[in-house]
C-alpha cells in the first residue's frame, strides 16, 4: 500500500463535493414550445361535464327567483320568530323555577295566584322528567364553593392566636 499524502482527518475541513446517487443527463430536456402556451389560458375556462345528478336536480327543482326587500325582511322575521320560540321553550323547560319565583314576588291578587299555581304544577312535572338536574347540579356545585375555605398557608394543626 502507497503512502496517503494527506494524513486522515476525522473532522475534514476541506468540502468536498457529494456524490449524487443521480447522475446528470446526457441530453438537456427540451422546453416547451412557444406556441403550446397561451397566455390569456385559465385551466378554469377548461369545459367541465356537469353530473348528471345535478343537472337532474336542476330540471326537477328549478332555482327560485332572487327575493325582493319584502321577501328578505320577511326572511328575516320569520328567522327571529323562530329563534325567539325556541328560546322560549328551552327556558320553559330548563328555568321553569324562575317564573315560579318571579309570580310569588308579585302582589298578591288572582293574577298572581293563577301564575304561581300553573308555574308550580309546571315545574312538578317537569321534575318528574328531570328537566331539572341540570339547574340543581350547578345550583349543587354553587353551595360547595360558597363553603369552601381557604386557610392562607396555615397548618391545619397549628391553634389561631
Amino acid at each position: 500500500m502507497s503512502e496517503p499524502t494527506d494524513p486522515i482527518d476525522p473532522f475534514p475541513t476541506r468540502a468536498q463535493p457529494p456524490v449524487s446517487p443521480f447522475p446528470p443527463l446526457a441530453e438537456p430536456t427540451a422546453a416547451d414550445p412557444p406556441s403550446d402556451w397561451i397566455d390569456a389560458a385559465d385551466a378554469h375556462d377548461l369545459p367541465t361535464r356537469e353530473n348528471a345528478l345535478v343537472a337532474l336536480g336542476r330540471f326537477a327543482f328549478p332555482p327560485a327567483p332572487p327575493l325582493d326587500e319584502e321577501g328578505e325582511a320577511a326572511r328575516a322575521r320569520r328567522w327571529t320568530s323562530q329563534t325567539v320560540l325556541v328560546a322560549c321553550v328551552f327556558l320553559m323547560i330548563f328555568n321553569a323555577g324562575s317564573v315560579q319565583n318571579w309570580a310569588r314576588q308579585q302582589p298578591p291578587g288572582w293574577t298572581q295566584s293563577t301564575i304561581d299555581r300553573l308555574a308550580t304544577v309546571w315545574v312538578e312535572q317537569l321534575a318528574l322528567l328531570g328537566a331539572d338536574q341540570p339547574v340543581e347540579g350547578l345550583r349543587q356545585l354553587w353551595r360547595e364553593a360558597q363553603t369552601l375555605r381557604f386557610d392562607g398557608g396555615r397548618d391545619k394543626a397549628a391553634p389561631d392566636a
